[in-house]
């Protein structure tokens, strides 16, 4: 079993080993675990496979929770592991402590997760425990907002509810309720799609705009 041949598996379900590290004390995890692999949407592609699937055509709720849960639980059980998700705690699981972890992701100067390579798209569907040591390669020496001099992030709320001061979360909820918001709601946060790294790693206006009317329904 080796780390490649895991990403491999994965990417046949358009998903990408998005970190991993070797757990300790503190991390949450049972004893006797050797790796952690944590896994996002694998782009370009997730949302064509993803609405293709059964769970997204059946009509019933939470099609990508139930798919997560079917595709990494499936994956986890043929690598004799054990599958963790973001989603149906409590109790809930420490997925943006894990991400850190991992080396591969951030605190960004808003605040928000940022990933080598998602920037602030990342997202994880799920992870994977597994009782052997998977040898694993080094994680980048800095994060990308080291070398990121004009930091358009800080400026680019059309609210002014996500800064370098925090998230002011019902401000956003009411600027997305107004006239407004409409740029938010159809083409994904401002704040997300203005970082560098994310625009290498852009969803779909589709993807963007499903995600974000279920955060403001």
């Amino acid at each position: 079993m080796t780390l490649d041949g895991i990403a491999g598996r994965a990417a046949g379900h358009a998903l990408a080993v998005s970190g991993a590290f070797h757990p300790g004390p503190g991390d949450g995890l049972p004893e006797g675990t050797g790796t952690l692999l944590l896994l996002s949407p694998a782009e370009p592609g997730f949302w064509a496979h993803m609405t293709a699937q059964p769970e997204w055509l059946d009509g019933r709720a939470d099609p990508i929770d139930r798919w997560s849960r079917r595709v990494i639980g499936g994956l986890a059980c043929a690598l004799h592991g054990k599958a963790y998700f973001p989603f149906g705690g409590p109790p809930w699981r420490p997925f943006q402590a894990w991400a850190l972890r991992s080396g591969r992701a951030w605190t960004s100067p808003v605040v928000f997760l940022l990933h080598e390579e998602m920037g602030l798209f990342a997202s994880y569907r799920g992870a994977i425990a597994l009782r052997e040591r998977l040898a694993l390669p080094a994680p980048p020496a800095k994060a990308p907002c080291e070398t990121c001099a004009a930091r358009p992030c800080l400026a680019a709320c059309p609210a002014g509810a996500l800064t370098g001061a925090g998230y002011d979360v019902p401000a956003c909820h009411e600027f997305l309720s107004g006239p407004g918001g409409a740029d938010c709601l159809d083409c994904g946060c401002a704040v997300r799609r203005a970082c560098p790294v994310s625009a290498a790693h852009a969803r779909l206006q589709v993807q963007s705009a499903y995600h974000m009317r279920l955060f403001h329904r």
